[in-house]
């Protein structure tokens, strides 16, 4: 059998398991490789050996990666793919593990990808306004007697 290129291997995937759009298999793709490269700047010694991502890791990888891609929208985007929870992530890595197109080790588990965050917490979160009142603890009482 010859080699699948990744977008064919994404089409056979989508037709076992559509609850995911195409997108987000490249998405995770990409997301991966920019994991590592930020792991590798953090641990210079991970440089040297292999390129393993654990779930938690990975995870982190995808938040920080959604952010940086999509800013505010990094939620809307992620659920009109179809990715509404962590364990999302994690079943769309094992997708690709199953047709080769990732690895994993004996370790690596899909429960590894539970609800480590929530898509709120994540990618709501970072761009709510602060609670900080912006008068001071006076302001109720400046604006009555204005």
């Amino acid at each position: 059998m010859q080699d699948l290129d990744f977008n064919e291997v994404v089409e056979l995937i989508h037709k076992e398991d559509p609850r995911f759009d195409r997108k987000a298999y490249t998405f995770i793709r990409h997301g991966l490789d920019q994991t590592v490269k930020e792991l590798r700047k953090k641990d210079t010694e991970r440089a040297q050996r292999s390129q393993h991502v654990s779930g938690p890791e990975l995870l982190e990888g995808l938040r920080a990666y959604a952010l940086d891609q999509y800013g505010p929208l990094a939620k809307t985007v992620l659920n009109s793919w179809g990715i509404t929870h962590c364990r999302h992530f994690g079943d769309l890595v094992f997708n690709l593990i199953e047709y080769n197109v990732f690895s994993k080790t004996e370790n690596d588990r899909r429960e590894d990808f539970s609800d480590i965050y929530t898509f709120d917490d994540a990618f709501v979160k970072p761009f709510l306004p602060s609670k900080k009142p912006r008068f001071g603890s006076s302001a109720p009482e400046a604006l009555e007697s204005a």
